[in-house]
């Protein structure tokens, strides 16, 4: 991540300022009257300091106390969003304003209105959004210890590891973002994953982006925050924007493992020292047909997000080129043709035993196994050719 340093935005002139503002500062608000008239006038303070055309937003996201009436009557253009939730209010907010430059910025006092110009400076350097980094500034009683040594590292970490964003700290509030950008970024959620969803379509869209150090202070007033409910809906946002890690990684681990114990066992061999017998073949093969529909799942997912949330993925965009519906066609077909010539094998040595007690058990899990696989894969194959009549 690049260090954006501080330099002097730039300020319109007379012609520009007449047709947009240049910064936009949005601020969600949920029951803050304590905080919000504080936060309008050091916005706005910064703001005039800077000498650009500027505006202060509040989304407030159906407050019962006077916060909106406070924040119009500090300086600030209200929007209300009667919707609750953290991206709601973001979402509206974001609607109503009009800056070429978005700040955003918590109303409970945890981040500094000053930082403001050093977002726009970064912005005006060419990054595409910018990222405030809390996590070496914590004042101290600002963040709960579950906060910053277990939830955030822990979520940051699963979000740079499946979309290898690089970011140190994905969920702090105080961020910018160039509005021209917005359509691709396409944000949907309503809470408080909405700041994990900003990070990972920045990601996936390659948008430059830039962090730098911020302090993060104690909050005024009391927090909206649940922090297993949120810390969830973290978790839950990035595992269903992850098919990969979610159904192709489990999905092919069980099916290799699952393979392996049918084939060895299968065929009899010994192995860690022991024989393995029907039981064990039963198992492998459980997890053969789990692992194969899972694997399923995830190329399901991946073809939804590819045609109809517009997502691109250069490992499923390779396999859809390379094969088409008859390759999953013959593949399944096949497999079921296997496990059907075994079965005829059972009923011929059935029948040659004038029809007595079928003793051959392991040839017959493993036939009914593959006629499973086959048959799995074949009409999972029409579903994905299904899902790809969207495509354009």
């Amino acid at each position: 991540m690049s260090t954006a340093a501080q330099t002097r935005p730039h300020v319109l002139d007379d012609a520009e300022d007449q047709r947009v503002p240049l910064v936009s500062v949005v601020i969600p608000c949920l029951n803050e009257a304590e905080n919000i008239q504080h936060c309008v006038t050091a916005a706005l303070e910064v703001l005039r300091g800077m000498g650009v055309a500027s505006e202060v937003v509040v989304a407030d996201n159906g407050s019962d106390d006077d916060s909106a009436a406070l924040a119009e009557s500090a300086g600030a253009r209200v929007v209300v969003e009667r919707r609750r939730g953290y991206g709601s209010a973001y979402l509206a907010g974001f609607a109503a304003s009009t800056g070429r430059y978005i700040v955003m910025a918590d109303a409970d006092l945890t981040y500094d209105f000053k930082e403001i110009p050093r977002f726009v400076a970064a912005l005006e350097e060419g990054a595409e959004m910018v990222i405030g980094d809390r996590m070496d500034n914590i004042q101290p009683g600002a963040m709960p210890w579950l906060h910053r040594y277990v939830g955030n590292p822990i979520l940051t970490g699963l979000l740079n590891l499946f979309f290898s964003t690089g970011i140190s700290d994905a969920h702090c509030g105080m961020r910018a973002v160039r509005r021209d950008v917005l359509p691709r970024l396409d944000l949907r959620t309503t809470g408080m994953e909405f700041a994990s969803e900003m990070v990972i379509r920045a990601s996936k869209e390659k948008l430059r982006i830039a962090e730098f150090p911020i302090e993060y202070h104690p909050r005024g007033g009391e927090s909206k925050l649940s922090s297993f409910r949120d810390g969830w809906r973290h978790l839950r946002f990035l595992l269903v924007h992850s098919p990969n890690h979610l159904f192709i990684v489990p999905g092919a681990v069980l099916a290799g493992f699952g393979t392996l114990i049918v084939v060895l066992v299968g065929a009899g061999l010994n192995f860690f020292g022991r024989a393995w017998g029907l039981h064990a073949l039963i198992g492998g093969a459980l997890l053969m047909i789990v692992g194969t529909q899972v694997l399923a799942l995830g190329l399901c997912a991946h073809a939804y997000g590819t045609y109809f949330m517009g997502e691109r993925d250069p490992w499923f965009d390779r396999m859809r080129a390379r094969f088409r519906l008859e390759h999953g066609l013959l593949l399944g077909g096949a497999i079921v043709l296997i496990g059907l010539v075994m079965g005829g094998i059972i009923v011929g040595t059935w029948i040659s035993h004038g029809f007595g007690s079928l003793a051959d058990e392991r040839l017959a899990v493993v036939a009914a196994s593959l006629i499973i696989v086959g048959i799995q894969i074949f009409f999972s194959a029409f579903l994905l050719s299904i899902l790809g009549l969207r495509r354009r």
